[in-house]
């Protein structure tokens, strides 16, 4: 421990277990702020050095490149006020949070995650700070998205010790600062977890007790029906996808657009069309081609002058994905060969490229090998 509390090493995906399971054994706010002190948890494909958590200019000389400087300005602003954790610096790192969870949609998890990492840090040096109750509160909040987001990227990479400690830190945070939208997204995205490791009944009881928690319309309350959608759509249940699709179509009818574009956690009505075309994709339904043409299109054109490689990648799947189910395996094949070789498939999602290059390879298209082949590079 006092090595780690020094920088001088880092604990592996064992110790972390362990350790989580000690702890689990104290009271709760013990619990709380051992997470907040050692959010910098490492990546689980190999090791990094822990930044030591024993003083704030510690932790901003180690943020890393491009970190620092962003950290350098809050830390500044912070001393400036009479307080230690000051409403201004309350409000940068609400900012800060907002563009991390628009920067979701465009980075790779793997850049991302260490800046999310950086600023949870930062909240933790803050905890323990002089300052209002209702700072506090605030502080706890962006604490809690904070971790929401990095457990969200830990699921993306495929590293299940980590994103299930930092969920499990953002649904405590939720529940200490009453927050029912978190609470609400931290079962959502405990239910996409499920649904990517195939288990896809455990997903839908989930996403249905994730839309039970959050506030009626809200945004946790959209992404869940729809994640319920989708779970129902790999059980091949098509009377629960359709009900599910009805209701998500009722709640977004009258939602306008959100003012910051690709906010992971503000629902997005664009994000219908494409979440429309992979439920129907993995039901089979003739339908599925023109809805991921319709959805390709309208992310290429990118009206707003918006970028989603990701989202692109996702929908060039369910399209192969359909194409495939309509008899055309040679076209299923270009087009998965183009979202695998974009390299914004992130690791959470290799198993729909992995389940459309069986397919292709079962067909004995000319393009399979090819197709294997780029996906093995991918891979590796």
């Amino acid at each position: 421990m006092s090595k780690w509390e020094a920088g001088q090493a880092v604990p592996g995906p064992d110790m972390q277990a362990a350790l989580d399971t000690a702890l689990s054994r104290a009271e709760p706010d013990v619990v709380s702020r051992f997470d907040l002190l050692v959010c910098g948890m490492p990546d689980e494909s190999g090791p990094t050095r822990a930044p030591a958590i024993s003083s704030a200019t510690t932790v901003i000389a180690g943020a890393g490149p491009g970190g620092d400087d962003e950290l350098d300005a809050l830390e500044l602003a912070r001393r400036v006020a009479a307080s230690d954790v000051s409403d201004e610096t309350l409000n940068r790192l609400e900012r800060v949070v907002d563009e991390l969870a628009m920067a979701y949609a465009q980075t790779p998890p793997q850049q991302l995650i260490v800046r999310v990492r950086q600023h949870l840090l930062y909240v933790g040096q803050l905890v323990d700070g002089r300052k209002a109750l209702r700072q506090h509160r605030r502080l706890l909040v962006i604490g809690g998205w904070l971790s929401l987001l990095a457990a969200t990227l830990h699921v993306d990479l495929r590293q299940p010790i980590a994103s299930r400690a930092r969920l499990d830190t953002a649904a405590r945070l939720a529940v200490d600062t009453d927050h029912d939208e978190m609470t609400a997204w931290c079962v959502e995205t405990r239910a996409w977890d499920l649904l990517t490791d195939g288990h896809f009944r455990d997903a839908a009881s989930l996403a249905r007790e994730a839309q039970d928690l959050a506030p009626h319309g809200s945004s946790a309350h959209l992404q869940a029906t729809a994640q319920e959608g989708r779970a129902w759509a790999r059980m091949g249940v098509a009377g629960e996808v359709r009900r599910s699709l009805n209701r998500l179509s009722r709640l977004i009818a009258p939602l306008p657009k959100p003012d910051g574009p690709e906010h992971h956690y503000r629902y997005d009505p664009n994000k219908a069309l494409a979440y429309t075309a992979t439920t129907l994709s993995w039901m089979g339904d003739p339908a599925a081609e023109g809805i991921a043409r319709d959805a390709i299109t309208e992310l290429e054109r990118a009206s707003d002058g918006v970028r989603r490689p990701r989202r692109i990648a996702s929908a060039q799947l369910d399209l192969s994905l359909a194409l495939l189910k309509l008899g055309k395996p040679d076209e299923a094949g270009g087009t998965a060969l183009l979202a695998i070789r974009s390299g914004r498939i992130v690791p959470s999602n290799r198993w729909r490229a992995a389940e459309v290059v069986a397919a292709v390879e079962a067909c004995g298209v000319a393009e399979a090998a090819e197709l294997r082949e780029a996906y093995q590079t991918y891979c590796s």
